[in-house]
């Protein structure tokens, strides 16, 4: 009887700790991961300039209906858990949701002002549903709805603060060993990285483990104030439901 295989899709927001979220649990010898698999659809769809929009096309499979038919057919070398690295902003309304029920759903949130100062960076007038945040919102009250229990949300300061304790914490809500292998990893670009990655992973890319959490400094521009605001309202709605540390770390 072939054994069951934990899907995991994080749901994260834009300008978080997602890619190196992906590096700990890849780092897992009993874990495939994968890298925004729907985010070649989400550009194709939508039009949006991003760094090497074409390139993302070209290589990714733009069909969701092939995308999503990966994510829940037979894992990448056979292995019994696989990760996949979501935007929840990729998940577009056209992209059916019954495969949701397929997947453990978990979110991983950062807090609005600290995100906001480094989206506005690459996107410089962004909107509310370019933050990912009503849109996690949106996925985690369906699950809920479904599932009758909360799924597990993660947010990133609390995993800089602790990593031990809130991989464990998370582990425990998926019914999986913590591994140490998740605390650190090797250097450099992976296989598995979308081709993106030559844009957007660099400081990732130099790393080997979770950075310790900074406060940032930076001032948000008071015309932002309003947009952070309705971040705020999605952000703590989620953030009240946050896993805490775990006992056993």
């Amino acid at each position: 009887m072939p054994r069951k295989v934990l899907r995991i899709a994080m749901w994260s927001g834009p300008r978080n700790i997602s890619t190196a979220l992906m590096r700990s649990w890849g780092n897992r010898p009993d874990t495939h991961a994968c890298d925004e698999p729907l985010y070649a659809h989400y550009l194709l769809k939508r039009g949006i300039d991003h760094p090497g929009a074409e390139e993302v096309i070209a290589h990714h499979e733009t069909d969701w209906r092939k995308a999503v038919a990966a994510l829940v057919g037979d894992v990448p070398g056979g292995k019994p858990i696989f990760y996949q690295k979501h935007m929840a902003h990729h998940l577009l309304p056209e992209i059916d949701r019954a495969w949701l029920g397929q997947v453990e759903n978990c979110f991983l949130i950062r807090d609005p002002q600290e995100m906001l100062t480094s989206l506005i960076k690459n996107l410089p007038q962004p909107r509310i549903e370019d933050t990912g945040l009503p849109q996690q919102l949106g996925i985690l009250e369906s699950v809920r709805r479904s599932t009758g229990r909360v799924p597990p949300v993660l947010d990133a300061k609390d995993i800089l603060l602790d990593p031990r304790g809130m991989l464990t914490a998370l582990c425990d809500a998926l019914g999986v060993e913590f591994s140490e292998a998740m605390l650190s990893w090797p250097a450099g670009r992976r296989d598995t990285d979308g081709v993106w990655a030559k844009y957007w992973y660099e400081a990732v890319e130099q790393s080997t483990g979770f950075q310790p959490y900074r406060p940032k400094p930076e001032e948000l521009p008071p015309d932002f104030e309003p947009l952070l605001r309705r971040c705020l309202d999605f952000y703590e709605e989620l953030h009240k439901l946050r896993l805490r540390q775990s006992q056993r770390a």
